[in-house]
């Protein structure tokens, strides 16, 4: 099930934010503090033409524990695309939930805000990721060089597209 960020699920974002591992896919550079957090959820107008972005928290069917959290970014309204990202918590990988996520995503993004495209940026030695988001219809479209900084050196990305 997905559903909007409350206030209960502030730890959650926070340790997923935080994560040293996510940030080499992503453009986090200084940790996230609980307070900057709690204003982004609180603040939020969960209104994807305001924000111009949507987060939303996938959590087990009995409205238990948090799975994952995804993402809608970079909304684009006048050429109705956007990027797709998502993290799914360690505990839960490999169990089909990614791509669950990504299914109830793809069918908002058609049937509620009407995009045209959605698009994820994967990096290339990420094969699980990769295969998951070709098991929802996306598309490899090309390769993105030295795209994605780890610290140590530059890696790879995969550019993925999905027409709606």
């Amino acid at each position: 099930m997905l559903r909007a960020l409350e206030p209960e699920d502030l730890d959650v974002l926070y340790s997923i934010e935080n994560d040293l591992e996510l940030w080499n896919v992503g453009y986090t550079t200084v940790p996230y503090s609980r307070y900057l957090l709690h204003d982004y959820i609180a603040n939020s107008k969960c209104d994807i033409y305001a924000d111009r972005q949507m987060r939303l928290v996938a959590e087990l069917k009995d409205g238990g524990d948090v799975v994952g959290i995804v993402d809608i970014t970079d909304f684009e309204p006048r050429h109705n695309r956007a990027e797709l990202g998502m993290v799914v918590r360690k505990k839960y990988r490999n169990m089909g939930y990614g791509s669950c996520m990504v299914r109830k995503m793809i069918d908002y993004s058609r049937q509620v805000i009407h995009l045209h495209q959605l698009y994820a940026v994967v990096d290339a030695s990420n094969k699980i990721s990769i295969d998951m988001f070709k098991s929802c219809g996306f598309e490899e479209s090309h390769y993105l060089e030295d795209w994605l900084y780890d610290g140590e050196k530059y890696r790879k990305a995969v550019f993925l597209t999905l027409f709606l």
